[in-house]
């Protein structure tokens, strides 16, 4: 049976909207990792097949098959193509598993999978306001759709909504989603203090590591905010934070790993996507990990960490009441609500954490899994080798 291997995974830190990776051109983040990622696997650039990349809102200088911009920008071979893959939030993990079925079909040896995003330029959802203004239309994607209208009623579809009606079904208190998010401040400070981040970041100018992490946040501070929605719960302390940044991985098989010498490091172990209410939009985690366990045979138990994005705390808290997984294994370095969301480039970055995350306490298996739009959830195991 055919194998895909991850050789080699990197990140930048993350920045702030506005902060030192705001005026980054999106492709420059992408060109920054790439060119880490070739360097440190120590592989002939010329020998990859695809450039597989995630990004969302392209327009501007997201624009035009950013994947293929981002490898150009890097200065390596024009023969090597790219494609740029949108599965909202899920995008860059999607690309891992279209790079990973390339390897696994036999039509593949070397594959880069990845993804850049620059949330100071492009503003989340700013693409299709400004494809849908010029031609009159001022509302949604799913306005005037007579189909989905018949299913779903006038229900608003925004993840704000999502996520309240996540944290009301599951009973999940505001002071629950504080608490959650508090400890994402704390545990990627740490991270960050006992330096577990230093080997999957490479610095860009003078960003080090990752600015989201709020060193003077309180309890308190929490409880002053004002909730999004009109009588909900969710405010933007329980949220994932507006962010630039970008990673890469390498997916090899094992014909590459022997011709150019490669040390794999871990072996892609399952991938599936499944979906679910596009209303309540973030639940999807829940069943697709229960289908992924299904399909490997696997308990969560297994596991020996976990990487869940955390684009609003009562998601992660719900897929925890749901699988009864250990906490202590969960986001160990904090999530998106303390180290942030660069939507395109998220699912690449918790795959490289969720990586060196392994290597560093000695973990066999990671499951790897994130909320999407539409209703959706890509699931990753991996087994460390």
């Amino acid at each position: 049976m055919a194998e895909a291997y991850i050789v080699e995974a990197v990140r930048t830190p993350v920045g702030r909207r506005g902060g030192g990776l705001g005026a980054v051109h999106p492709a420059d983040l992408g060109a920054h990792v790439i060119k880490a990622l070739v360097e440190r696997s120590g592989i002939d650039p010329a020998a990859v097949e695809d450039v597989v990349f995630g990004c969302l809102d392209t327009v501007g200088p997201q624009a035009g098959d950013i994947a293929r911009t981002c490898w150009l920008a890097a200065g390596l071979p024009e023969e090597v193509p790219g494609v740029t893959i949108d599965r909202q939030c899920g995008s860059s993990q999607q690309a891992l598993h279209f790079a990973a079925q390339g390897v696994l079909s036999g039509t593949q040896d070397l594959v880069v999978a990845g993804g850049t995003q620059s949330m100071t330029q492009i503003p989340i959802a700013f693409a299709s306001r400004q494809a849908a203004e010029p031609l009159g239309l001022t509302e949604g994607p799913y306005a005037g759709s007579e189909g989905w209208r018949a299913r779903y009623g006038d229900a608003p579809v925004n993840q704000f909504h999502g996520a309240q009606l996540i944290a009301e079904k599951w009973d999940i208190s505001r002071q629950d989603m504080e608490e959650f998010a508090l400890r994402s401040h704390r545990r990627a400070i740490r991270a960050i203090d006992e330096g577990r981040f230093a080997r999957e970041t490479v610095a860009l100018g003078d960003v080090t590591t990752d600015e989201g992490p709020r060193r003077d946040t309180t309890p308190e501070k929490m409880a002053a905010l004002k909730p999004v929605l009109d009588g909900g719960t969710i405010t933007a302390a329980c949220s994932s934070q507006i962010s630039d940044g970008a990673a890469a991985l390498l997916i090899a098989s094992e014909r590459a790993v022997a011709e150019h010498g490669l040390t794999p490091r871990a072996r892609v172990h399952h991938l599936s996507v499944r979906g679910e209410d596009p209303i309540r939009m973030l639940s999807a985690p829940i069943p697709a990990t229960a289908y992924a366990l299904k399909k490997t045979g696997m308990t969560i138990d297994d596991m020996d960490l976990v990487e869940i994005n955390e684009a609003f705390a009562p998601v992660v808290l719900a897929w925890l009441k749901e699988t009864g997984a250990d906490p202590g294994r969960v986001n160990v370095n904090g999530g998106g609500i303390a180290l942030g969301h660069p939507l395109g480039a998220t699912g690449a970055k918790l795959m490289t954490t969720l990586l060196h995350e392994l290597e560093r306490t000695g973990g066999r298996y990671g499951l790897q899994t994130m909320c999407e739009g539409g209703g959706q959830a890509n699931v990753t195991i991996i087994e460390r080798l």
